[in-house]
């Protein structure tokens, strides 16, 4: 018997929450209203991105990508990707919000993308 070596890749993610010039953060300003269930469920979806599953995801367009989470009210994470590993956070809502909220998400997405190409 011949002795093979396995290799497994995971597909491990960066995610880096978005902060503006003013230091605000839109994801954090909504991750902090969120009562400790919200937190909880939103913290694992997290985790699971940044192990490299996206779980139920779509893109919502102009770039920003729409993480569901089937819990309460329907919570979404908003964001962007930047190369292969990096995931920016740049948003988060509830189904109830979701046009306004992707709306933002948008042009949080669209604010990254300026500021970095400003800082070359």
């Amino acid at each position: 018997m011949t002795e093979r070596n396995i290799y497994v890749t995971f597909n491990m993610h960066r995610l880096f929450e978005y902060v503006r010039i003013d230091g605000n953060s839109p994801f954090a300003e909504w991750f902090s209203g969120l009562n400790k269930g919200a937190a909880a469920k939103v913290s694992v979806a997290l985790e699971r991105m940044e192990a490299g599953n996206l779980g139920d995801h779509k893109s919502v367009g102009q770039g920003v990508i729409e993480r569901r989470i089937n819990f309460g009210p329907g919570y979404r994470i908003y964001f962007g990707r930047d190369g292969n590993t990096l995931i920016v956070l740049v948003g988060g809502g509830t189904k109830s919000r979701q046009n306004a909220d992707i709306k933002n998400a948008q042009k949080t997405w669209a604010e990254y993308k300026t500021t970095k190409e400003k800082k070359g």
